[in-house]
């Protein structure tokens, strides 16, 4: 257990000294597998090579490195620098000025581009604009149909009840004239009936108004 620690701990602190360094400005530098000149050349490095350093030794001037392919060996310390060399540095401010100048160019381009985009929203949304007054416009005449619609449907059912209440009015004046007829009819009946009764009468009374006539006149002479 004392042993998984140990190595945890030299793990956890070998990890946290580690940093980014780089090959000094010189042509090559040799990666040896011990802190020595003695020990085995495992690879020369260029200038301007990235490292991560694992551990830096003072006393023997040598730091144990890593490779971005995972390979690790032993620099002097003096040939490692904490930034990229001059050359590489030139190489970056280069570009970087290259990319600048180029800038305005793109940023034209884009502006541009911008610019198109733009107008045609603006134009979408003029078309957009003019579909929603055209479609408010048709709505607007759809309600007032409705409500011409709702007044029509009311008028109609009005003219209705009033043709049904004129229709009664009708049958009732056909109904007192049919009755008024019935009625005239009868009194032109009871009155004929009354004029050839009367005749009857007179027919009966008249002879013998005569034949008494006649008695009164003799009794006379």
């Amino acid at each position: 257990m004392k042993t998984i620690a140990t190595l945890l701990l030299v793990l956890l602190s070998a990890s946290a000294l580690a940093r980014t360094a780089y090959v000094t400005d010189e042509l090559k530098i040799t990666l040896r597998s011990g802190e020595s000149a003695t020990h085995r050349i495992l690879r020369m490095l260029s200038t301007g090579t990235e490292l991560t350093v694992v551990s830096d030794n003072p006393q023997t001037g040598y730091s144990k490195v890593r490779l971005g392919s995972g390979t690790e060996g032993y620099v002097l310390t003096r040939q490692l620098l904490d930034q990229p060399v001059a050359r590489d540095r030139l190489a970056a401010a280069e570009a970087e000025v290259a990319s600048l100048k180029a800038a305005p160019g793109e940023l034209s381009s884009r502006l541009a581009n911008l610019t198109d985009q733009h107008k045609a929203l603006q134009s979408e949304h003029n078309d957009l604009k003019a579909a929603k007054s055209q479609v408010d416009q048709e709505y607007a005449a759809l309600q007032r149909t409705a409500s011409n619609s709702v007044r029509i449907a009311n008028e109609r059912n009005e003219l209705r009840k009033q043709v049904a209440s004129l229709t009664r009015e009708i049958e009732d004046v056909k109904q007192q004239n049919r009755e008024l007829e019935n009625k005239t009819a009868q009194n032109w009946f009871l009155i004929g009936a009354g004029v050839v009764v009367g005749g009857i009468i007179l027919g009966l009374i008249l002879p013998h108004l005569r034949v008494r006539r006649r008695k009164s006149s003799w009794g006379s002479l």
